[in-house]
């Protein structure tokens, strides 16, 4: 069952159009990594299902929600209520975290249950310190942003994603800040991630792990999709323009 679907997705930034008549489905529980040079359009796609961006042109729909649409070539958003729903069961983590810096670890996991999504303060802090348990990060309860790595600031970036028990989680290159040592305790709580059947839409530069991690992988290049395949089949692709790309990683082979 598909519980993200793009048609025809197009985003202009004045007269420079960073995405090309984009379309791809996601179902239920797949992950799905999207690869490409920087440019090639990845994070505005990201950012476009999130509601970080409006789109000049096309549909979005996620979990039977429609977010936008367009009619005679103007996009047309759902009303707030809608657009509310659908933020509340989508999962954001951002390259660079994010975090309020003012707040604890446990209030930046607690924020949005309490204040967006009215959950009782209780109900909200029980299952915060169950989700930083959960990623290793039970002890750093009462610490501020500032006095973390930037993997623990990763991971509780994912926990306070996972707060809100979306249906979806989307990660803009959730390594790219870090230190390569941190790198992989990241991916290793996304890993776990994976072993619950949650679905991912993940942009990355970490080739080997998008090739052992996804269902699908995207290739885009100059804001269009240029592969949509089983990892197998893009990284042992044919295409010219893949092959150049992929060629640049020496730890897929």
């Amino acid at each position: 069952m598909s519980i993200l679907s793009v048609s025809n997705l197009q985003k202009k930034f004045g007269d420079l159009t960073v995405l090309k008549d984009i379309s791809f489905q996601i179902n239920d529980g797949e992950i799905v990594s999207i690869i490409g040079s920087s440019g090639s359009g990845k994070s505005t796609l990201l950012r476009c299902m999130n509601q970080l961006e409006k789109v000049t042109a096309g549909e979005i729909e996620i979990n039977g929600k429609t977010l936008v649409k367009t009619e005679n070539g103007v996009p047309v958003y759902a009303g707030k209520e809608v657009q509310k729903e659908i933020l509340m069961e989508t999962g954001f983590v951002f390259q660079s975290f994010n975090l309020f810096p003012h707040y604890s670890v446990l209030r930046n996991v607690m924020e949005a249950p309490v204040c967006v999504a009215g959950v009782p303060k209780e109900e909200a802090e029980k299952k915060a310190r169950g989700l930083l348990k959960k990623l290793g990060l039970e002890e750093k309860a009462d610490a501020y942003p500032c006095e973390l790595s930037g993997g623990q600031s990763q991971r509780v970036s994912i926990a306070r994603a996972l707060a809100l028990e979306p249906k979806i989680l989307f990660f803009d290159e959730p390594t790219s800040a870090l230190d390569p040592e941190l790198t992989g305790e990241v991916l290793k709580v996304i890993k776990s991630l994976a072993d619950l059947h949650m679905t991912m839409v993940i942009v990355t530069h970490e080739m080997a792990f998008a090739k052992d991690i996804s269902d699908r992988v995207i290739f885009m290049d100059q804001g269009v999709i240029v592969e949509d395949d089983t990892p197998d089949a893009v990284f042992q692709s044919t295409n010219e323009r893949t092959r150049e790309f992929l060629g640049k990683y020496h730890d897929i082979q």
